[in-house]
């Protein structure tokens, strides 16, 4: 089976539909799909639903399927650092369901490992357990979470090869493993494309079993938040 693919346009060749939920990688601004983000908003497919931890900046990752009105609801743990995602929310013109950070990142590991649902105390007594059920064990209190299952992951990584055996650097690994497993179908892109056998087989962070199509491109290298001192004089 071949999976790598030209572009990020023919990767995601006949995936999209509209009304999908999509599972994203990234955090901040580390590890955002943003070749494949791109696409998706040049295929115009709208009213997505997407489970990410945050929708990058305004311009950058996410935000640029804000900015073109083609989410209608984000499945997210952090929602600052984005004044359009924060425009939307407040004026009601996107739906926000709020996830723990760790809750979130555990309902897409568990639909990848085809676990339906599962209990935590993480949100008990706050509006994350409005309308969920809740259920005593050893006299405490837990919340069901269900897991995700995306119609579609994208994902970031830094080396792939033609088996689709992914490797993260460093904290770009956050969120894209479990995002890679819950999705029916996973489209990756990646850094670099090496041949097959080059990868230490202990050192590969997702089995290319879950990935069934790669792209390789070129990325931007964004610092989210830069922070320095004034030099001091001599």
């Amino acid at each position: 089976m071949k999976k790598i693919y030209p572009t990020a346009a023919a990767a995601l060749d006949g995936l999209l539909f509209d009304d999908m939920l999509i599972a994203a990688g990234g955090f901040g601004l580390c590890g955002i799909p943003e070749l494949l983000i791109a696409a998706i908003r040049d295929a115009g497919t709208k009213g997505l639903t997407v489970a990410s931890n945050n929708a990058g900046v305004d311009g950058f990752g996410l935000g640029v399927l804000l900015e073109t009105r083609q989410v209608k609801k984000m499945i997210s743990s952090y929602v600052g650092e984005n004044a359009e995602f924060m425009r939307q929310y407040l004026s009601g013109e996107l739906e926000l369901e709020f996830n723990p950070q760790g809750t979130l990142a555990e309902r897409m590991r568990a639909g990848g490992a085809g676990i339906p649902g599962f209990y935590t105390k993480t949100g008990v007594g706050t509006v994350i357990a409005e309308g969920k059920e809740v259920k005593t064990f050893d006299g405490q209190d837990y919340i069901l979470e269900r897991g995700i299952v995306a119609d579609l992951s994208i994902v970031k990584a830094w080396k792939a090869d033609p088996s689709g055996n992914l490797v993260f650097r460093k904290t770009a690994r956050n969120f894209n493993p479990p995002a890679a497993t819950c999705g029916k179908v996973c489209v990756a892109e990646v850094e670099e494309i090496v041949p097959l056998g080059a990868l230490d087989p202990d050192s590969i962070h997702l089995p290319g079993i879950y990935v069934h199509r790669i792209v390789q491109g070129a990325h931007e290298k964004r610092i989210e938040q830069r922070t320095v001192r004034k030099q001091e004089s001599v």
